[in-house]
């Protein structure tokens, strides 16, 4: 019987607050490799570990006579391990969490398989000796995680009723054009760093795309979101949407934030330390335009027995419903 006890001790369903903390711990995981994976490129280490999967042909890890490089680069690939780990025990998580909720899994799958994919991506990266398109690509593999991280951890959040939307049809294709701009800003801006200097190893090749030209598109994308940014500030406030204004307003300061590093780094031809800084601002970006989005519809938590009537939510005046 002591050892039944036991292990039930062992197995007990894991908590919706642990759940969610995990969760929240793999987004910080995940912006976070983002941003030493720019420290491996700034600091010109990108081919510190000349190969892939081992450092060396005859090493997996970094040798005394590669020098700093090679730390900064290995030190860089044994986080994959970690932000893995952060993964994993999230996806144990939500399998051992009870009652299983609908949707939790595939996110948590999603999340975990999307780490060894960016890690491949990574090595080849080395193998094709920082090929900008490929690094660029490695980049947007990382965005594509952190946004399902996101969702999971809103997800969890929620309850498992109906989703229902808070804002009228016209402001939800609104809030998608805003997303989707977001996106594009986003791989432009893989373009920009391509042909820029810090290249990741000073023998890398650029995308041969003329960076005064290339970083002027970019800057267009950026005014375009920021204007539809602050066109759904008004247009949430205008149908009472207050959760979906917030973000809406913090999405427009963290693009002004980022937007304004990104003018300084242009002008002042780029020093490494504000290239990292808007490599993080594009995880934070990214973050705010999913919490836009998130926030022009919500689930209802399932209720067994018929309510009284209540007053319509603040959020919307009529919420409709919408496919999950």
């Amino acid at each position: 019987m002591r050892r039944i006890c036991a292990v039930n001790r062992i197995v007990r369903p894991v908590s919706g607050i642990l759940l969610r903390r995990l969760a929240l711990a793999s987004i910080i995981a995940n912006v976070g490799i983002v941003v030493t994976g720019g420290a491996v490129r700034l600091t010109a280490s990108g081919l510190g570990c000349p190969t892939w999967p081992r450092c060396t042909d005859d090493s997996y890890v970094t040798t005394p006579e590669m020098g700093v490089y090679g730390v900064i680069e290995f030190g860089n690939r044994m986080l994959t391990f970690a932000v893995a780990l952060i993964a994993l025990a999230t996806l144990l998580a939500v399998l051992a969490h009870r009652p299983r909720r609908p949707g939790l899994l595939a996110l948590a799958v999603g999340v975990f398989l999307g780490i060894p994919a960016q890690a491949v991506l990574g090595g080849i990266t080395v193998l094709t000796n920082l090929n900008p398109w490929v690094v660029g690509l490695h980049f947007l593999a990382s965005m594509a995680v952190i946004a399902a991280a996101y969702a999971l951890w809103r997800r969890i959040g929620d309850p498992d009723g109906p989703t229902v939307a808070v804002v009228p049809t016209p402001l939800r294709a609104l809030a998608r054009v805003t997303t989707g701009v977001t996106v594009a800003v986003l791989i432009v801006g893989t373009w920009v760093t391509g042909s820029g200097p810090h290249a990741g190893d000073h023998g890398a090749a650029r995308n041969g795309l003329d960076p005064e030209t290339i970083s002027q598109v970019h800057a267009d994308g950026v005014f375009l979101l920021i204007g539809l940014s602050v066109a759904l500030i008004f247009a949430f406030r205008a149908v009472g949407a207050q959760r979906a204004t917030r973000a809406a307003i913090i999405l427009v300061a963290v693009e002004l934030g980022q937007g304004l590093i990104g003018f300084v780094q242009y002008f002042t031809h780029l020093p490494a330390i504000l290239v990292g800084a808007h490599m993080l601002g594009s995880c934070l970006v990214l973050l705010a335009a999913l919490s836009v989005q998130w926030s022009t519809r919500e689930r209802r938590a399932v209720t067994s027995a018929p309510q009284a009537p209540q007053a319509a939510p603040t959020d919307a005046a009529t919420p409709v419903p919408v496919t999950a």
